[in-house]
């Protein structure tokens, strides 16, 4: 009997997506260069109001199918990341899926030095792949989230699980990515970033967090505020290089939490009362760095009255126009 573990733990979160869209992600697991051994395939059915194991039967063995009681996708993740055996551990939604050439570029950096933490791959919504992939030089994730923006998307991230260790999404949220990434980067002392656009996502996709209702945009909103006061107590408690990296991160979603405000209520009231709050709590005014243009930018503009009124009046019709 073979007791070695997988390399990779595949983890599919499922509910209520077409079945197709679920085969499609399978398979474009199986087509990776990974023996049986290998790789792990797990799939854990949210509590869809009907199962898709009728159409999972042709794949037999080669997953392992879980349904729970519909907890949300931080429930659905951990369940997955407490069942998996694998080394490496690698997130799909069940309606998207990996593309094969990118994909196995991100297998060989692993493969080539099983001491790397983290790989960081890119998004495509078009099948067609490139080759010639640009990968970064070896670096911490705190470096690497200190230099540059990130995406919090935690599917696009090939991770250690011995880094991971007993990190886990906090369940009930929306955004739960926002918190999760920034705290699996700072855990992850090897860290590539490639260039390699290795998941394939599909933008037509209606989630719960673009529902665009009164409820779902206050559930939006205390739930990233959620996130931002919980990475500002984790910002105190670790050592200078995390919080330094982690503040960074904070100042961005700071920034983006401000132009939400400005462009989904429209309201100067609402305007003020998320700055009254945001300077209660030491996240305003921004921090004076040179993070990129952009911010630099928001920031001269949201550092007075008159700026923000300009941003009140403009944001959203911008954002209409696209």
């Amino acid at each position: 009997m073979n007791n070695e573990k997988p390399l990779v733990s595949f983890i599919l979160t499922y509910y209520n997506q077409p079945v197709q869209l679920l085969c499609e992600c399978i398979n474009s697991i199986l087509a990776l260069s990974l023996g049986p051994c290998e790789r792990e395939i797990i799939v854990v059915d949210d509590g869809s109001r009907v199962s898709p194991m009728n159409g999972l039967m042709q794949y037999g063995d080669e997953i392992t199918y879980v349904r729970q009681k519909n907890g949300g996708l931080s429930v659905a993740r951990n369940k997955g990341i407490d069942m998996a055996q694998g080394r490496y551990l690698q997130f799909v939604d069940a309606d998207d899926h990996l593309l094969q050439v990118p994909y196995e570029h991100c297998l060989d950096l692993i493969r080539h030095d099983d001491r790397v933490d983290m790989v960081m791959f890119d998004f495509t919504s078009d099948s067609a792949t490139a080759s010639g992939y640009r990968d970064a030089d070896v670096m911490t994730g705190s470096a690497y989230m200190l230099r540059h923006n990130i995406h919090a998307t935690a599917c696009g991230y090939l991770f250690s699980r011995m880094a991971l260790g007993e990190l886990r999404f906090t369940p009930g949220i929306w955004h739960e990515d926002e918190e999760f990434t920034p705290q699996m980067l700072i855990r992850a002392e090897r860290v590539v970033a490639t260039d390699a656009k290795a998941y394939f996502y599909y933008k037509h996709k209606g989630t719960i967090t673009s529902r665009d209702d009164a409820e779902s945009k206050a559930k939006r909103f205390d739930d990233i505020r959620g996130v931002m006061d919980r990475l500002q107590y984790l910002c105190d408690r670790v050592p200078q290089n995390d919080r330094v990296a982690l503040q960074r991160r904070l100042a961005q979603l700071t920034m983006d939490y401000i132009y939400q405000v400005i462009v989904q209520q429209r309201s100067q009231q609402a305007l003020d009362t998320c700055i009254e709050e945001l300077t209660a709590k030491g996240l305003f005014p921004l921090p004076d760095r040179d993070y990129t243009r952009k911010y630099k930018w928001f920031r001269t503009m949201t550092n007075t009255r008159l700026g923000r009124t300009i941003l009140l009046n403009t944001l959203p019709l911008l954002k209409r126009e696209r």
